[in-house]
């Protein structure tokens, strides 16, 4: 049926279908551009400053590059909609990227931490279409709805670091250092995936969502961190599932982050390295679709609660992994990335459940900044806990957030249980 058909449900129906279709490729190009340097951005850190200690250093400062793109980006989506806050993320990525390959050449610690916050623009993008995906999503679909999406990451994001070989080559061929090639070209798909959403996400669903609802601009007048409080306020279990997410996300990143590191330290080639993170990353998002069910028929709390359960698990292995390449790290980081997925999908869904339209990007920026922040606080000390301390003890650290996601799992269901429905949500809950 037509999007220009007269009958409103139906109109919301295809323009939902389209805006998923449109999301699932956009996900899967801008993956590339994220998840390329994951595998290689700890050893150019490393080998730029000289010091095992600041190895983490790009990707905590890439995280917060996603806060703050978090924030600015979803107040520009509240005003001008979802189509402009991702095409300016992408390329802001983009610009990001390529600054990560000017720091290779120049040898420049400074250009590649500003190339790193310019990469996060990225992740908050990738962040924001998930949430993109739940605009007009009846509540009975929108973990689904918004876990097909995070799915698609998985094609790119599976074949980003095993590109990591792709970007070496390239790198030789351009004469530019050998790990910065994956940066040059995540900048490429970066800019391909801003004009695939300039060109394709119309009509845009947000402000479809909020004509729909009736959000008015006075309605969405004011400051954000007023509409923010007045809905976590209204809604404790929003409180619960951000903590939840921002846990889960510090405790994956922490450890992801300094594999790398961890296994070069005992000879594992780069290419096994970065075989290793795409396994991850496959944990990560690969059976999302799967996590979306169980949080529309069990419950998202529940499923929220399962994601603590498994990092646990996952940060035990990790903590038991010998130096180099062993199976308790591919296991360990398969299901990090995993209870990652489940709490994110989980939190994410109950976000959007329970906030009502005039509010909705407010809450979720402030979330997905709360989230960001939080890893870049672990990714920080990851390093300087690896350095003096070791890589069990980061594990052992890590496994103190994962214990958090599932109490705020918990929490997330003693308060869901007794939420009120919020107006503009739709949500019975």
């Amino acid at each position: 049926m037509s999007v220009t058909g007269d009958d409103p449900l139906a109109r919301h129906a295809d323009v939902q279908a389209r805006t998923v279709r449109v999301l699932v490729v956009s996900q899967a190009v801008g993956a590339v551009g994220v998840t390329i340097g994951v595998a290689t951005a700890s050893l150019l850190a490393r080998d730029i400053s000289g010091s095992d200690a600041q190895a983490g250093l790009a990707q905590t400062f890439q995280v917060l590059g996603t806060a703050l793109a978090a924030y600015v980006l979803a107040r520009l989506m509240g005003r001008r909609g979802r189509r402009a806050g991702l095409v300016v993320g992408y390329l802001a990525g983009a610009s990001g990227a390529a600054l990560c390959v000017a720091a290779g050449v120049l040898d420049s610690m400074l250009v590649l931490l500003t190339g790193a916050v310019l990469l996060g623009a990225t992740t908050a993008v990738n962040n924001g279409s998930r949430y993109a995906a739940t605009d007009l999503a009846p509540e009975a679909t929108r973990g689904r709805a918004l876990s097909v999406v995070v799915w698609a990451t998985t094609i790119g994001a599976v074949a980003g670091p095993n590109l990591t070989g792709v970007g070496a080559g390239l790198a030789r061929r351009l004469g530019i250092p050998e790990l910065t090639g994956g940066f040059a070209i995540g900048a490429v798909v970066l800019v391909a995936a801003a004009v695939w959403i300039a060109v394709l996400l119309r009509p845009d669903p947000l402000l479809l969502a909020q004509a729909a609802a009736g959000a008015t601009a006075e309605a969405r007048s004011g400051r954000s961190w007023s509409r923010f409080t007045a809905a976590v306020g209204a809604q404790p279990a929003l409180v619960a599932a951000i903590a939840g997410m921002a846990c889960a996300h510090a405790a994956m990143v922490t450890v992801m982050i300094m594999t790398p590191l961890h296994m070069e330290h005992g000879g594992a080639h780069l290419h096994v390295i970065g075989f290793v993170i795409s396994v991850h990353v496959l944990g990560m998002f690969a059976f999302s679709p799967l996590v979306g069910i169980a949080a529309d028929r069990l419950g998202r709390a529940r499923v929220l609660q399962a994601g603590g359960v498994v990092l646990l698990v996952s940060l035990v292995l990790c903590g038991l992994a010998p130096e180099g390449s062993s199976w308790q790290i591919f296991a360990g980081l398969f299901l990090l990335g995993l209870g990652w997925s489940c709490a994110t999908v989980a939190a994410s869904t109950i976000i959007a459940d329970l906030t009502p339209v005039a509010a909705r990007t407010d809450v979720q920026g402030t979330a997905d900044m709360a989230m960001s922040l939080t890893a870049a606080g672990g990714g920080a000390l990851a390093g300087l806990i690896v350095g003096w301390l070791g890589y069990p003890v980061l594990a052992a650290f890590a496994g103190v957030l994962a214990l958090a996601v599932l109490l705020a799992g918990a929490r997330a269901g003693a308060a869901t249980r007794s939420a009120s429905p919020v107006e503009g949500t739709g949500t019975r809950r």
